[in-house]
């Protein structure tokens, strides 16, 4: 995914090579690509957690979907549904990084550096909702009452996780270190 379409000018440093062929951003804190505090917009935070969402949704119903498919009991179907939404939610930074050029050790930590804290936000909220919701991890695929919770959780995510992200993004943190690969 581009990220080009959330950037907020932050700093650009390449750790791999110091920035021999990338301009250097001197107002960064010792050189080292962490930005300074600044505020981050509503619309960057929200298309970071829409970024970070889209990733984890996949994953998410993937799991929901094969765990339910397969009468799996419900910890083993949560457990499947986290673990894949993490997956594809690293999955979308660490391919764009790598677009960008970073070695795959490189790409692995911004990936982790830029959304462990998100996803782990939205997993927290959107798995809450559907063990909150009376009856939806018994329900079936075609239930509505499936969908209609795993979405709800979806929606409450994004709405919780998006101050976090605009909170990260203002320290230089989450998704602003994946623009200093940009």
């Amino acid at each position: 995914m581009d990220h080009s379409a959330h950037h907020t000018g932050s700093a650009r440093a390449d750790h791999g090579n110091h920035g021999a062929d990338r301009p250097h951003d001197h107002g960064t804190r010792a050189g080292h690509g962490h930005a300074p505090h600044r505020s981050a917009s509503w619309g960057t935070a929200a298309k970071a957690t829409l970024h970070c969402l889209t990733g984890c949704a996949i994953g998410e119903i993937l799991g929901m979907v094969i765990g339910t498919a397969l009468l799996w009991g419900n910890v083993e179907t949560m457990i499947l549904a986290i673990t894949l939404a993490f997956v594809f939610g690293y999955s979308f930074t660490l391919f764009a990084v790598r677009r960008a050029g970073l070695s795959l050790k490189s790409a692995l930590k911004v990936a982790l550096a830029a959304d462990t804290v998100s996803i782990a936000v939205m997993e927290t909220i959107d798995n809450g909702i559907i063990v909150l919701v009376p009856g939806a991890m018994d329900a079936h695929l075609s239930d509505g009452l499936f969908w209609g919770a795993l979405l709800g959780g979806f929606v409450v995510a994004f709405l919780v996780t998006t101050p976090v992200n605009k909170w990260m993004i203002g320290r230089g943190k989450g998704h602003a270190v994946v623009h200093a690969h940009h």
